[in-house]
């Protein structure tokens, strides 16, 4: 991506290429809802690599592009429950801390650039034989259950 676009401009860019599946086949990302003019509110799918515990799965993910995108990376959150050493086990969130992308961000990193490291860190020795979650788990399911539970 061009250094220095405006934001918009910028997200704009990641949207069209997003849409024409440019890139890694095994990713895809694009705007949660269409009428989104802001461009914060993002949806993103990770296939799971071949020869991994991820393999055949298809991994949901929300990504939020805050004010500050490029220059402060996005929030992301797998939806689908995924065994992985950079994501909390509780709410399905990447901890920037624990992901090298987000941790030494650069404002030419792109968010097909956060799903491609995603995908290498499952292929990675620390994640690629990780026990998985059952097949169809996710964070809204259980979050969902929680407040069902914990409400009136």
């Amino acid at each position: 991506m061009e250094p220095g676009l405006p934001r918009t401009f910028r997200l704009l860019a990641e949207l069209e290429r997003g849409e024409k599946g440019l890139g890694d086949y095994s990713i895809s990302y694009g705007l949660n809802k269409g009428d989104d003019n802001t461009f914060s509110d993002w949806n993103g799918t990770i296939i799971g690599p071949p020869g991994t515990a991820y393999d055949n799965r298809i991994y949901s993910l929300n990504i939020k592009c805050g004010e500050n995108y490029p220059n402060q990376p996005p929030v992301i959150r797998f939806l689908t429950k995924i065994n992985m050493n950079c994501v909390n086990k509780g709410n399905g969130y990447v901890e920037p801390n624990k992901l090298i992308i987000l941790k030494a961000w650069k404002a030419d990193y792109t968010l097909e650039t956060c799903l491609v490291s995603l995908k290498k860190e499952m292929c990675s020795g620390a994640n690629k034989k990780l026990p998985q979650p059952a097949e169809g788990e996710n964070y809204q399911k259980l979050l969902s259950q929680y407040y069902s539970r914990h409400s009136g």
